[in-house]
């Protein structure tokens, strides 16, 4: 009895070994089977807005400011009244130069009576012709005199008028520097900025393997759209353009300068903001699109795990170099490495090993033999 035991219990575990000698399970993966698409040759880059024009506005003349005659942060035209500075000193600068000339005018018209009264007596041969020359002479000193009295004028009257400090340009007003009462400085002291927000900038540089991705050095003419993401990861409604890029690398950053315009009517865009920058060159056929998850990077390079037939006609996990063109929405761009048909891998790449055997099942389909009510969880 004791003997028919032994060899039951041997033969159960020769029965329980048998399918694991057998081979290795396979391993459930989701596959993707890929098909080549026609892509937009593009990249993204962080940018920063800037205005179009920043303007600071200084003051012509010196004085005390008396006023502050706009809203901070409100919108100014060209033109507009911004600052009063004390203008009496300037109105009595005015009132001298108009007395000087009324007195200049009396002046004139007593060298020019005297001129023509010794004109009659130079004609009787009562005087010399020297006295005559010299009351000619000071009639025109006179009337010189006259106009240097009205160039002073014109300069007092342009002066008096910069005591309205006036904004240059259109655009949105910053805060005042100073404060009501405050002494300026004539051209020296600033007083507030304008900053022109529509058109806006947007200022932001490649690298010199963008620019190899996008074709090479790129020009205005270059490039074919302009978008812009902001920073809740919505489009600007508007397209932009290119309005200058630089003419070198820059050395010490081995990056290339541009610059692109867009509309801002409403102001939704304010300068200082970073944003991100679109740029699309051209369109790229036979590229391939697979989720980030499926690609692995190893000692040679990026790569990806596809489900093929191997010699024996089972379905084994095979590793497949790539040369990947970089991020496509949320997808990878496959340049090179796949064909039409192949079956990538997409999850368990952490259990898969090159030559294992695997069980490919769509992404949205249970693996056969699991429950689908387990189809979550895996």
């Amino acid at each position: 009895m004791a003997l028919s035991v032994v060899l039951s219990a041997c033969g159960k575990s020769s029965n329980e070994q048998g399918p694991a000698a057998g081979g290795m399970q396979a391993m459930p993966v989701s596959v993707q089977s890929v098909t080549a698409e026609t892509v937009p040759i593009q990249t993204e880059v962080v940018a920063q807005t800037e205005g179009a024009k920043q303007i600071e506005v200084r003051p012509r003349v010196g004085g005390i400011v008396l006023k502050r005659l706009y809203q901070e942060g409100e919108s100014v035209k060209a033109g507009q009244d911004m600052f009063l500075i004390d203008p009496m000193p300037f109105q009595l600068q005015v009132d001298q130069a108009r007395a000087m000339i009324a007195q200049q005018k009396a002046r004139i018209d007593q060298t020019a009576r005297e001129a023509q009264r010794l004109k009659g007596l130079l004609e009787t041969k009562s005087i010399s012709q020297r006295e005559f020359d010299n009351a000619t002479s000071d009639n025109s000193v006179a009337t010189a005199t006259m106009m240097q009295y009205q160039a002073q004028l014109r300069e007092a009257e342009l002066n008096l008028s910069y005591t309205h400090v006036k904004a240059p340009e259109s655009g949105i007003a910053g805060r005042f520097v100073l404060s009501e009462g405050a002494l300026a400085s004539a051209n020296t002291t600033l007083l507030s900025t304008i900053v022109q927000v529509s058109p806006i900038w947007v200022r932001f540089s490649l690298s010199e393997s963008d620019l190899i991705s996008l074709g090479g050095h790129l020009r205005p003419g270059k490039v074919q759209d302009v978008r812009l993401i902001l920073g809740d990861n919505s489009e600007y409604p508007q397209s932009g353009k290119i309005n200058f890029s630089a003419s070198q690398i820059d050395p010490a950053l081995g990056t290339q300068q541009l610059r692109a315009e867009f509309q801002n009517p409403d102001s939704a865009l304010l300068p200082g903001q970073f944003v991100r920058v679109r740029l699309t060159t051209g369109k790229r056929d036979g590229v391939f699109l697979i989720p980030q998850t499926a690609v692995l990077t190893g000692q040679q390079g990026k790569f990806v795990f596809v489900a093929e037939k191997d010699k024996e006609g089972k379905t084994v996990a095979a590793p497949r170099p790539i040369v990947a063109g970089g991020w496509f929405g949320e997808r990878w761009s496959v340049l090179e490495g796949l064909k039409a048909g192949d079956q990538v891998i997409l999850d368990n790449l952490i259990k898969v090993r090159p030559g294992a055997p695997v069980a490919p099942h769509a992404p949205d389909a249970a693996p056969a033999g699991q429950p689908a009510a387990e189809k979550a969880k895996s």
